[in-house]
């Protein structure tokens, strides 16, 4: 494995060449042409944070017994900072059906002991090492990801109160991003990748992302928002203040002017519902919204 003064030529004459490139808001990604390796571009927020931090992660991942990909080069160039991962074999999941969507939370579900781990000395933060300045709670670290503008907002006070709860619930170590497409099914074989989002926080956070990606990728491909199979969902734990301020993070993460467009009813509705399908109706509501509205997936 090159290390991390490697260079991209280096990496190219190693593990490529490579093929065409498949761009992404944050990323840019390119598969080796023999199918074996696959070269990441970080792009946008934090690319040299989210670079190390996916690295780090995944070698602790895999002495946690998760199959993940492994790092074999990484470093930084003109074009920015960037990895190549080993290709993992399978497929991911998908949201086609119910019974697709209901196998997609069982593998969730699966992941949950080896994934989910805590420890007493474990503090909130992002990536699964501690780092010098980490929140020192939980309801902050999730605060500190949305930008300063939000902070204007008058949604911005309520979502800081409902979140405050969480400070009681265990620190455990998290993938941060759940989507369907990051979970690789090959027989009996799970497999775990794209850990730049990975965390230190409470479980909660992970659920909510499984929830969001769901609700968010069934109806901008065309799903009415009252057929999203919310019984499926209710299988996972449910925090309405982290549904919410899982919503306003894909929308401060788009077009500027996104984040405007979310009322602030709708945020402490959302927040204070104890209930989980209700939350769910809801939130499919607001993306519906947000979806005719134009926000970008």
């Amino acid at each position: 494995m090159l290390d991390g003064d490697a260079t991209v030529r280096e990496a190219e004459l190693l593990y490529g060449p490579f093929g065409r490139a498949i761009a992404k808001p944050y990323a840019m990604t390119q598969r080796a042409v023999d199918g074996g390796s696959l070269r990441k571009v970080y792009l946008g927020v934090d690319p040299e944070g989210r670079r190390h931090r996916e690295a780090d992660t995944v070698r602790r991942a895999a002495h946690c017994g998760l199959s993940v990909p492994e790092v074999l080069a990484t470093g930084r160039c003109d074009a920015g900072s960037w990895s190549v991962f080993r290709v993992l074999p399978g497929v991911p999941c998908g949201v086609r059906t119910d019974r697709v969507i209901e196998e997609y939370i069982d593998h969730v579900i699966r992941l949950r002991d080896r994934l989910h781990q805590s420890s007493l000395d474990l503090t909130p933060g992002s990536g699964w090492s501690s780092e010098r300045g980490s929140p020192s709670t939980q309801p902050q670290f999730l605060l500190d990801q949305l930008s300063p503008r939000c902070r204007e907002r008058p949604w911005w006070a309520a979502l800081a109160e409902a979140l405050q709860p969480l400070e009681s619930h265990p620190v455990v170590y998290l993938h941060g991003d759940l989507k369907p497409e990051h979970l690789l099914i090959d027989g009996h074989q799970l497999s775990v990748v794209d850990w730049e989002a990975s965390a230190r926080g409470p479980a909660v956070v992970d659920y909510a992302s499984v929830v969001f990606h769901l609700v968010r990728d069934l109806l901008y491909g065309g799903v009415k928002p009252g057929r999203a199979p919310i019984d499926l969902m209710t299988r996972l734990p449910f925090s309405g203040p982290v549904l919410a301020w899982r919503l306003l993070l894909w929308l401060d993460r788009r077009r500027s002017h996104d984040i405007d467009l979310i009322a602030a009813s709708d945020v402490h509705r959302l927040a204070a519902e104890e209930h989980a399908p209700v939350a769910y109706a809801s939130l499919a509501g607001a993306v519906s919204v947000m979806r005719a509205a134009g926000v970008p997936r």
